[in-house]
């Protein structure tokens, strides 16, 4: 194995002829593997966990060694794995996307996420959390559309809600994972596919007709908003970019703009328990959006990286008053 910055990706055999290929070439069985040694360190669940969406998610699956994960190129659909070894960290790839995904490991890993001109040292919390944690990296998955959906579902109910109604569709919608995935994994349903869903299965997932209406809209211009977004001068155009589309507000565009740009200022603003939390941890005490935004102007430009230290400081914000109700009308 070589590493992916000096080398083209790798595989093991010439296909026959008589072995279905990719366009490139390449039996469509056949792995893509290398070997990406970054040159700062690296904390793959830190880094990459924010891609997950609750623990019964089929389309992301850890395990001791490492990380699967399913997603849609350009070029279709692919499984990854991802695991740490004493030299780097070693990424397979199945599927006809599997050359695109294996091309992008540095920037899924932050190899392009530089935290040099970040200045923690006024704030004792986020200075030791910098200190414990130097592999956190802001992850860059390049596909804006799978960071929409699951961020539209998410809106306005509980993550239990949300992780619930994501694993159901993606388990009703989506296909198989090319490779050897564990056992139920699956791609998340193309752009077309979700424009076809019908009333009654967005009903069963337990997702409103405001969020499914938000998630069709998003998917009727999927191809659009990535070459939007891809082209905006910056990624505050991206972001508005993104708002253009019926029922994208600030908090989805930003919660999307993290994962699939490694956005490091996004702030999801309008988030039912953060801004408690970054007040908590920086001041000792609740505050609102408002108060939220005040305390991380110091930071501006980077307010996504501080929020991601205080996220693994291990800080425990004392909850008060009544949880939002976790409401069921599937069966009405």
């Amino acid at each position: 194995m070589v590493p992916l910055a000096e080398a083209a990706p790798v595989t093991t055999a010439t296909a026959p002829a008589s072995i279905p290929t990719e366009p490139g070439g390449r039996p469509e069985s056949q792995p893509v593997t290398t070997v990406y040694r970054p040159s700062e360190p690296v904390d793959l669940r830190h880094t990459l966990g924010p891609l997950g969406r609750g623990p019964y998610d089929p389309t992301t699956v850890w395990d001791a060694r490492g990380l699967w994960r399913t997603f849609r190129t350009p070029d279709g659909p692919v499984t990854l794995r991802v695991e740490a070894t004493s030299d780097g960290f070693r990424a397979t790839a199945w599927g006809p996307g599997a050359d695109w995904a294996i091309a992008g490991v540095p920037q899924l890993l932050g190899g392009d996420d530089d935290w040099s001109a970040l200045d923690v040292s006024a704030s004792p919390l986020l200075r030791e959390s910098r200190r414990r944690n130097p592999g956190i990296r802001l992850t860059r998955t390049r596909r804006v559309f799978e960071a929409l959906a699951p961020a539209i579902v998410e809106q306005k109910v509980t993550s239990v809600e949300a992780y619930r109604s994501w694993a159901r569709l993606v388990r009703r919608f989506g296909e198989p994972a090319p490779g050897p995935a564990p056992e139920g994994m699956r791609v998340v349903p193309s752009p077309v596919t979700w424009r076809r869903i019908p009333s009654w299965e967005w009903h069963k997932a337990g997702v409103d007709p405001r969020r499914s209406r938000a998630v069709v809209e998003s998917a009727t211009v999927a191809d659009s908003l990535e070459r939007a977004t891809a082209s905006a001068a910056s990624l505050a155009e991206a972001a508005a970019r993104l708002r253009t589309v019926l029922g994208v507000g600030v908090w989805t565009a930003a919660e999307t703009l993290q994962r699939s740009h490694g956005d490091p200022d996004a702030v999801s603003v309008g988030d039912y328990h953060l801004a408690h939390y970054v007040g908590s941890a920086l001041i000792g005490r609740r505050v609102d959006d408002d108060g939220m935004l005040e305390l991380l102007e110091p930071w501006a430009g980077q307010r996504q990286r501080v929020i991601r230290l205080i996220l693994a400081s291990g800080h425990r914000d004392e909850r008060h008053g009544p949880r939002m109700t976790i409401q069921d009308h599937r069966n009405h």
